[in-house]
């Protein structure tokens, strides 16, 4: 048995005509293998929740009223994902089923003084972006936020070093306080991990190490298809150990032939001696801690991250090269570059919402989580609602 055909007859029916367009009664039955009765009071379930409606029907040639149609009610809740750091502020909204409208940055949390603060310029960014969208709050049914730290499944802060004001803060508790609706929190790294499985380079891949290496070494695991947290929430807060000499106490990359990776790969392009040869070293020392995690977890893929993964040819080719030689072993395991970049923090923290509270933004229990579709690049921004203003 498969695993949609052990969901109930509404949920099946609502996730038929979310993800495969407007049908009919008899439609959905022959498709789902249902009685026309089951389909039938299973619509008019969805209809009173709001789920679904009467499609536009276009009359054909033939005689006779054309068969009563349904169509998903996507535009009747909408669903958030924060990604909040130091440098920047994502926010993107998407509709019931799963198609973003709306992707805004703004500036980080860095410059604002204590940690309530900080959390008011993410109430303010989130707010700005629905109004942006034509969105009221009010039609927000869940929101998902990332955010640099140790995150308790209740969504409270345990520990953060890049936002220490909120350490031992339930943020998910005060945003939902902000927004009337429910909220989950979890480490950025982890969802981003998420995102390249659900909608990035690791679609296919239950199993895969997510390692984001930019201004820090962090790693999230994907085991099973699902994000591996651990019994103290701390799974993947690797940096400092997997990769000593690399890494600060705090998982922060230093450098010493530049004063950033930037000008590091820059005077490394160029040919300056002394910048290949801490290249060549900081590439060998991380295919170093790579390999130790990789035989640690045997995962079927890993996926590098980051401000750093866009780097192919100075950092990938020869990371991949450097890996197989750590292993030693007669196996390869595929490394790739992150298909989301600094977008996919923000768009697993749209999945996790989206599968944290179905009951919530669905009304349905057990409705898995939609296909989720980015904003192209170049629609990001005010482009964005024009769909939801039609």
């Amino acid at each position: 048995m498969s695993h949609s055909s052990a969901l109930p007859i509404a949920v099946r029916a609502a996730l038929h005509v979310r993800d495969h367009g407007s049908a009919t009664v008899t439609e959905i039955a022959q498709t789902l293998e249902l009685s026309r009765t089951s389909v039938e009071n299973a619509m008019s379930t969805l209809t009173e929740a709001g789920l679904v409606a009467d499609a536009t029907v276009t009359s054909g040639r033939g005689a006779g009223r054309p068969a009563r149609r349904f169509s998903f009610e996507k535009r009747s809740g909408f669903v958030v994902g924060v990604d909040v750091g130091v440098a920047s502020v994502r926010v993107v909204v998407a509709d019931l089923a799963g198609q973003v409208v709306r992707h805004e940055s703004f500036g980080g949390v860095a410059h604002s003084r204590d940690g309530a603060e900080k959390l008011a310029v993410v109430i303010d960014d989130i707010r700005s972006t629905l109004t942006a969208s034509a969105i009221p709050p009010s039609r927000v049914r869940a929101i998902g936020v990332s955010l640099p730290g140790i995150v308790d499944d209740s969504g409270r802060v345990t520990t953060s070093v890049v936002i220490p004001e909120w350490s031992g803060v339930d943020i998910g508790s005060q945003l939902a306080s902000a927004f009337g609706c429910r909220v989950s929190v979890d480490n950025g790294v982890r969802l981003a991990a998420v995102a390249e499985h659900h909608l990035g380079v690791a679609q296919l891949v239950d199993d895969l190490l997510y390692l984001s290496v930019g201004n820090r070494i962090a790693m999230g695991l994907i085991l099973g298809g699902r994000p591996r947290r651990g019994i103290h929430n701390a799974a993947g807060d690797i940096g400092r150990l997997a990769f000593p000499g690399l890494v600060t106490q705090t998982g922060q990359l230093t450098w010493r032939t530049g004063s950033d990776a930037e000008s590091v790969f820059t005077l490394a392009r160029e040919g300056d001696a002394p910048a290949v040869d801490e290249l060549d070293s900081f590439i060998d020392q991380l295919a170093h801690g790579i390999a130790t995690l990789v035989l640690t977890v045997d995962p079927a893929m890993v996926v590098i991250g980051g401000g750093l993964s866009a780097a192919h040819e100075q950092l990938l080719d020869p990371l991949r090269r450097a890996l197989t030689s750590h292993i030693g072993l007669p196996f390869s395991v595929p490394l790739v570059g992150a298909r989301l970049g600094a977008e996919a923090a923000s768009h697993g923290a749209l999945v996790f919402a989206f599968r944290r509270h179905a009951a919530d933004i669905y009304g349905l229990e057990s409705m898995p989580v939609p296909p989720i579709t980015p904003l192209p690049a170049d629609t990001a921004g005010t482009a964005a609602h024009q769909e939801e203003s039609s």
